[in-house]
């Protein structure tokens, strides 16, 4: 199937009041970007190593509310060489922390024509509940190929076996419920993972490499076809990083590690010029990076109908 033409697959249901899909391509690489919804969450989990006032100035300036907010999430899927490759999973069910808005992309791959069954291949950029969640979802399983390939970072598996969290800065309840999600990842689906040290091709032209920061194994996509790219960043980059890539986000294992990877991602690719995905930037978070001394800016793409 041709994710080009997914968009007009199916007229949007009732309760689809915003798109929640974007396909492009990428030289002879088919891209589909599916919002999986959104997470509310509080404005200190965007910077909780700034000042207050520093921090709220910023999202004023946003004109965003300074207490919480809505944080997208967003996953891609890739056709490459005959594969078709998801490229995390989602939040999945509410594991109890009211997040009634998230948790949608299974249906919205249905939605977009998308057989589960037909999915080869799953990348990982890290093992949060918001990137596997979606491969636990009831029926889900049953869905996929027995052949699946499950590919994430070495280090990201063995992290989960005895998470430390003392360096993060979550709201209550989520440590908790991160353990639980990567336990059960982890035990369900063992068979299927296939694990790499620090990069690894998973169809002509989608590479995907480690990062480390966010999580110890977290890891970025980068696609490559006919002189383009793109690259996915996973949670390496979040809207307030481009003004401010030294603020730390609460879910980060090693926030100086991640700052670094931050600011180097950051760099490269206002060097190359190429596209831009990211996790938690705001549907369908593609665009290039340019650079002013040592701030950064996103410059959205004009949306191609």
């Amino acid at each position: 199937m041709d994710l080009q033409n997914t968009s007009h697959l199916v007229t949007s249901k009732p309760d689809e009041l915003v798109p929640s899909r974007y396909a492009l391509k990428v030289g002879e690489i088919d891209v589909l970007v599916i919002s999986d919804g959104v997470l509310p969450l509080p404005t200190t989990m965007l910077g909780h190593n700034a000042a207050p006032s520093e921090r709220a100035a910023w999202f004023k300036d946003m004109f965003l509310p300074t207490d919480a907010f809505d944080w997208a999430l967003n996953a891609v899927v890739v056709r490459s060489g005959g594969k078709t490759i998801l490229i995390d999973a989602g939040l999945g069910s509410d594991p109890d922390l009211n997040l009634p808005r998230a948790g949608q992309l299974i249906r919205r791959l249905d939605a977009a024509g998308i057989d589960l069954a037909s999915v080869t291949d799953v990348v990982l950029t890290h093992m949060h509940m918001d990137h596997v969640g979606g491969l636990l979802v009831e029926g889900v399983k049953d869905r996929l190929r027995p052949d699946l390939q499950i590919h994430v970072a070495a280090a990201e598996v063995e992290f989960w076996r005895a998470p430390d969290f003392s360096r993060t800065a979550m709201p209550e309840g989520f440590p908790d419920a991160l353990r639980a999600a990567a336990k059960r990842f982890a035990k369900e689906y063992h068979n299927q993972i296939r694990q790499f040290d620090e990069e690894h091709e998973v169809a002509p032209g989608v590479v995907v490499r480690r990062t480390g920061g966010h999580t110890p194994g977290h890891s970025i996509v980068r696609l490559m076809s006919g002189g383009e790219a793109m690259t996915f960043a996973g949670d390496a980059v979040f809207t307030v990083g481009f003004d401010h890539p030294d603020w730390h986000n609460g879910f980060e294992h090693d926030p100086d590690e991640a700052t670094r990877v931050r600011e180097g991602l950051l760099r490269d690719l206002a060097k190359t010029g190429e596209l831009l995905v990211a996790t938690h930037m705001p549907f369908p978070s593609i665009g290039r990076v340019g650079r002013e001394g040592n701030v950064f800016r996103f410059v959205p793409i004009s949306w191609d109908y």
